[in-house]
Parts: structure tokens; sequence; C-alpha cells
């Protein structure tokens, strides 16, 4: 089953305004949202009632997994990230 995430391939979809990701078009998009919010209350419960490593090591996993979710899914959106201001590729406004 790895084998199926390292396939060439679009997950997410590009967002029509602004920069960055829009909504998972794949199976494979999905199952990483998912595993990220998943992920992420666990590390605040250690953040929340942990002594002082615990919160550390919270805070470390919160970043290193937020790094490591907005990396792929930059690698993983359709067209890339880039400013867009409501065109869709190829399309211009007339002025």
């Amino acid at each position: 089953m790895l084998h199926k995430f390292l396939e060439p391939g679009d997950w997410f979809a590009a967002k029509r305004l602004g920069y960055g990701a829009g909504f998972p078009i794949a199976w494979q998009g999905w199952v990483l949202l998912l595993a990220y919010a998943a992920i992420m209350p666990g590390f605040g419960l250690l953040v929340e009632w942990g002594a002082y490593a615990e919160i550390a090591l919270g805070v470390t996993g919160m970043v290193c997994a937020t790094a490591l979710f907005v990396w792929v899914v930059k690698r993983r959106t359709r067209g890339g990230w880039r400013w867009r201001s409501g065109e869709t590729d190829g399309e211009r406004r007339k002025a």
C-alpha cells in the first residue's frame, strides 16, 4: 500500500483565489489530512497536561508535523503554489 503514496500525481486542488492548496482531490490527500488532524490533538494533550519535557516534545512534534504536512501538500498540489486572482489557467480578465 505504501507504493500508492509514492506514485506521481496530484493530491490537492489549487485554490482559485490566493496562495496555497484547497481540498484534497485524491484519497492520498484525504488520508494525509486525516492523519494530520488525528496527530495534532495528541501533541496538544502533551502540551496541556505534561511537564516541561512533555511540553517541549509536544511543541516540537506540532512544528515538525506541520512542516512535513505543508511540504507534502505543496509538492502534491495541482499547478503548484502561486498567487491566483480568480482566473482559471490560461484565462485573463479583460481590462
